[in-house]
């Protein structure tokens, strides 16, 4: 009586199905597995670029955060040293005759220069508001109106406190005085005169 004694392994290679018909059906769910793998990645992928291009997006919006609130900041610190420069041009307009060549205040002219050169440094220029210049509302803020002038209707007559522009910005409106009504000279057209918007 002989006993056929199979191995494990024989065992299992012979309950394994090798007919056409199921290896096609194994092919076909691997490649339906491939599909949904790849569509899944695929996903993923599209989910992580919408991240990244969110976060560039928040990173860019932060920098522009950061970078407006240093720009009012250094606007805040300008504004203050601004205040020292009137202080300066005060001093320097009420410099006694007898001290024009005293070295003590030509130091001080050179502190004032210094002071202008670092303000010119970090963007801030002078508005333009000499005598005969233009009134502009958005440069120009008026405090007096100045009858008989001898200069056209809405010329500026006399500068009171000099305006500066940080970069492409007022910061500060030059304040002036304004010629009111007719100029003592021949000036008839009265389109030349109207100050322009």
């Amino acid at each position: 009586m002989t006993h056929h004694h199979r191995t494990r392994a024989q065992q299992r290679a012979a309950e394994i199905d090798i007919s056409p018909t199921k290896l096609l059906a194994d092919i076909e769910q691997l490649k339906a597995e491939l599909q949904t793998a790849t569509e899944q990645a695929d996903e993923y992928l599209a989910g992580l670029q919408r991240e990244r291009a969110e976060f560039q997006n928040f990173k860019r919006r932060t920098a522009e955060e950061r970078e407006a609130t240093l720009g009012l900041a250094a606007e805040g610190l300008i504004s203050k040293v601004l205040a020292l420069a009137d202080d300066f041009d005060l001093a320097i307009d009420a410099r006694p005759d007898h001290l024009a060549e005293d070295p003590w205040a030509e130091g001080v002219t050179a502190i004032d220069r210094k002071l202008r050169l670092l303000l010119e440094s970090e963007g801030v220029r002078p508005i333009l508001a000499s005598p005969g210049t233009p009134f502009d509302p958005r440069e120009h803020e008026a405090i007096a109106n100045v009858q008989d002038s001898g200069r056209s209707d809405g010329a500026i007559v006399e500068e009171v406190r000099r305006g500066y522009r940080l970069r492409d910005r007022v910061i500060r409106p030059a304040l002036v005085a304004v010629a009111a009504g007719p100029a003592s000279d021949s000036a008839t057209d009265p389109t030349t005169t109207t100050p322009a918007d």
